[in-house]
């Protein structure tokens, strides 16, 4: 306890609260964390309003552990479940923002966005090697589920040669175009960095009806790499191969970066407990720490910014 605040750690989210599996968050428990990625607390998808049950064991533990409010930590799944619990069962609630999409509205950046990227980036500056000595085309996924944030940030900083996004759908023809110009400039070589749920122009499908609905489920993105990559080989001829990143991208120490906001993410949301503003969500706003509702965070995604997109077209072919 500090600053008369004793603080209890949920376990796999609303899971946890519904399964009472709590327990003390004391000095000595959480030592050593900070380089660590991941969660020491798990997580889930528990939706807790499933059930009017679920509601009342939620309820009973509440009372059992003497809560008097709850720090939630997520994406636009989790504090949207939290904005209803909020609203519905009146539970006092803060949300901080943490998903590695950057998706969420509210806030400039999201804490763990910055690791994903710069994952990501390194395994295109890593795969720039073999592109270049083999002269083959490497196609890169990477995460990225409605928000090309992730694919736009790598492919600039990693210099990639296409980006595909979601917010922008791609013609398989203007892509081939593109890598065969820069074969017969001399450049052998290519990289395409695609969002996993980026998807191909209605003008110009090539994926098969089965195909589209095993890459692009609402529970497991990923496959649009394999596809693309087989039709750029096809249109092409260029030795093409296909890399997908995946889970790596959560994975691993988190960079300063992400250490540092989340560490004022975690400070300005107990200043929000103890100020007693409810229902709202802790924000980076330029520079500085803000509360915003947490209505403004889930109300819709915070898709690619189009001038972000534009200086990646810049660099194309």
């Amino acid at each position: 306890m500090q600053f008369g605040i004793r603080v209890l750690g949920v376990h796999n989210g609303w899971n946890g609260l519904i399964n009472s599996k709590v327990e003390p968050l004391t000095r000595y428990s959480i030592s050593g964390i900070l380089p660590r990625g991941g969660t020491i607390l798990g997580t889930s998808r528990t939706n807790p309003l499933a059930s009017d049950e679920q509601l009342q064991r939620i309820h009973e533990n509440w009372r059992k552990y003497g809560l008097d409010a709850l720090i939630v930590v997520g994406g636009e799944g989790t504090l949207s479940a939290s904005l209803a619990m909020h609203r519905t069962q009146h539970l006092p609630i803060v949300g901080v923002p943490k998903t590695i999409d950057n998706d969420l509205n509210g806030t400039d950046v999201t804490f763990g966005f910055d690791t994903a990227l710069s994952i990501a980036t390194e395994a295109i500056d890593r795969l720039h090697s073999t592109a270049e000595s083999h002269d083959r085309v490497m196609v890169v996924e990477v995460m990225g589920r409605h928000a090309g944030w992730i694919a736009a940030g790598a492919g600039i900083a990693g210099g990639a040669d296409i980006i595909l996004v979601p917010e922008h759908p791609f013609r398989i023809s203007e892509i081939c175009k593109i890598l065969n110009h820069r074969k017969s400039l001399g450049r052998y070589f290519s990289i395409v960095v695609v969002a996993e749920d980026a998807h191909p122009h209605p003008d110009e499908p090539f994926l098969s009806d089965e195909e589209s609905s095993s890459i692009y489920q609402h529970t497991r993105l990923g496959g649009i790499g394999h596809l693309l990559g087989k039709k750029i080989e096809q249109m092409t001829g260029i030795e093409t191969r296909v890399t997908v990143l995946g889970y790596t991208q959560r994975g691993g120490a988190p960079t300063a970066y992400d250490r540092l906001l989340a560490t004022r993410l975690g400070i300005k949301a107990v200043d929000m407990v103890r100020a007693g503003e409810f229902g709202r969500m802790a924000s980076l706003r330029g520079t500085k720490m803000v509360s915003v509702p947490i209505e403004e965070a889930v109300e819709s995604i915070k898709t690619l910014d189009d001038d972000l997109y534009e200086v990646a077209k810049v660099f194309f072919g």
